[in-house]
């Protein structure tokens, strides 16, 4: 009996049924899938705004438009390279770019910690708090003609409309992600002895951190629009300056030009902030992605 059990053959292993081959093939189709997906995404994206642009200058050109006033898309790209090729666009692009960062840099870098203070100390907060939001409610164009008076024609006043414009959404959205971080993850943390720079570093701030991205991109197409808005009557140069004075001398073509620069400048950056915020925040993009894969 004993040398019969010792020699009795090893159990076969359990039937598969051949799942590993198929759920490879699975995997596959899926893989497939996304990939046709991301590149019809792509494809959409680029046909789009190539059809639009088609059709206006059909439509400029058969005279379903008036081609004085929507100059046709060919002439408008003629109009930019000679703009280009003389400096002229460079040097209205320049003076806008760096007004606009400056005063973006500066609003945010402002607006993080008073939103940090704000949401770390409860006096802080209720010291300030009715303050800023009735200052948030006011107009940021409307003190321009105050900053002119302080400051007179010089570059301190655009770069203090932008810098003012973007610190009231950072202080706001700031606050936001402090206030709203569970109170059962500063138990936790306090259970663990964090407190402090220590509680800060790692909770608060990494708790915050989705809100001031939010911030920084509503932020960044805010301040497109109060630069343009400010050179319109408070420049003599920049893109604000340009689509101002063209549409006063009757240039449909430059106004055009600086329309589209203008777009490019705040497509641009977005774009540099949705990338910060992917290198600072990979897990959001990395969980959601798969979702947006599927539709």
């Amino acid at each position: 009996m004993t040398h019969a059990t010792a020699a009795a053959p090893a159990p076969a292993p359990a039937h598969t049924g051949g799942k590993g081959p198929e759920l490879e093939r699975a995997i596959g189709r899926e893989y497939r899938r996304t990939v046709r997906l991301r590149y019809r995404d792509l494809l959409l994206s680029v046909l789009t705004p190539l059809l639009l642009l088609g059709l206006w200058e059909a439509a400029a050109r058969s005279g379903a438009l008036d081609a004085r006033l929507f100059t046709p898309p060919t002439e408008i790209a003629q109009q930019a390279g000679s703009m280009a090729l003389s400096g002229e666009l460079w040097q209205h692009t320049s003076a806008t770019v760096a007004r606009l960062l400056t005063g973006f840099v500066a609003g945010a870098a402002a607006g993080i910690l008073a939103g940090l203070l704000m949401g770390v100390w409860r006096p802080v907060r209720a010291a300030l708090g009715p303050t800023f939001t009735a200052l948030y409610a006011l107009p940021k164009i409307a003190i321009l003609p105050l900053l002119l008076l302080i400051f007179g024609l010089t570059e301190t006043p655009k770069v203090l409309s932008v810098a003012i414009s973007v610190f009231f959404v950072m202080q706001i959205n700031t606050l936001a992600g402090i206030v709203q971080i569970d109170g059962r993850v500063l138990e936790a943390a306090r259970a663990y002895k964090a407190s402090g720079l220590k509680l800060f570093r790692y909770v608060l701030l990494p708790g915050a951190t989705p809100a001031i991205m939010t911030g920084l991109r509503v932020a960044a197409g805010m301040s497109v629009i109060v630069i343009t808005a400010v050179e319109f009557v408070a420049s003599n140069n920049g893109l604000g300056y340009l689509i101002w004075n063209s549409w006063q001398l009757f240039q449909p073509s430059k106004m055009f030009v600086g329309l589209i620069v203008v777009s490019l400048v705040g497509a641009t950056v977005t774009a540099l902030i949705i990338l910060l915020e992917r290198a600072v925040l990979p897990w959001k993009y990395s969980s959601g992605s798969k979702k947006k894969d599927r539709k």
